[in-house]
């Protein structure tokens, strides 16, 4: 098979070596050759991490900028950070809000690069079933739902199931089970359409409230003038 890049990003202890761990072993269980590298920055502080991951007859095991297949992360400024080593028609997994992500000054690049965008709010996900701690595994489960890449749903599913040590494993598999599930938002319209009609929203929103403070200062000033 052709090779298939990841690129894992995220801060210290966001578990970003235990979601490539699941990627790798659900491939190697598959029977592909994988290579991969890690670089930890200041982790233990909450600084950077990513991670490199290539499935497939990779001779190296870096991927270049603008090689990568998908990039996961973690944070959102992270996904920024990481966002030139995805290429052309390449797939970004975000932990952040749908309906804000990504940042309209990222709009034209990914348009240009054709990088489809996919968000969702992972780490709220994980606090709200009550395993802050496995907000990667919610990502692994969401980016699994699209059907993408050499690893499907099962074969990520049952990875999680088999490495997750036995305290773990019921709320890991109900995270990865409600997170795979969820309702997707996607948007047929290009990202700068897509902009272009949330700034009209919030101008419109914006004129609204204009119009309701000119209507009530205006009527406390008949007051004051019949006073």
């Amino acid at each position: 098979m052709n090779t298939v890049n990841y690129v894992l990003s995220g801060l210290g202890g966001q578990g970003i070596l235990f979601m490539t761990k699941i990627f790798a072993t659900a491939a190697l269980n598959k029977g592909y050759n994988i290579l991969g590298a890690e670089t930890h920055g200041m982790a233990q502080r909450g600084g950077s991490v990513v991670s490199h991951l290539r499935i497939g007859d990779a001779a190296s095991s870096l991927i270049r900028a603008g090689a990568a297949d998908f990039l996961l992360s973690m944070d959102e400024a992270e996904a920024y950070r990481y966002l030139p080593y995805l290429k052309k028609g390449g797939k970004l997994f975000a932990n952040a809000p749908s309906d804000a992500f990504p940042d309209v000054r990222v709009a034209a690049y990914l348009d240009k690069m054709q990088i489809k965008p996919y968000a969702m709010e992972a780490a709220k996900t994980a606090m709200e079933l009550g395993s802050p701690k496995s907000t990667n595994l919610a990502m692994i489960a969401f980016y699994s739902a699209f059907g993408v890449g050499p690893l499907n749903a099962d074969d990520l599913r049952s990875t999680v199931d088999t490495i997750s040590p036995k305290p773990f494993k019921e709320t890991n598999m109900k995270i990865f089970d409600t997170c795979h599930g969820a309702d997707v938002q996607s948007t047929p319209q290009t990202l700068l359409e897509f902009h272009a009609h949330r700034i009209a929203i919030v101008e419109h929103a914006r004129r609204l409230q204009q119009l309701r403070w000119s209507q009530q200062y205006s009527g406390h000033g008949n007051s004051d003038t019949g006073n």
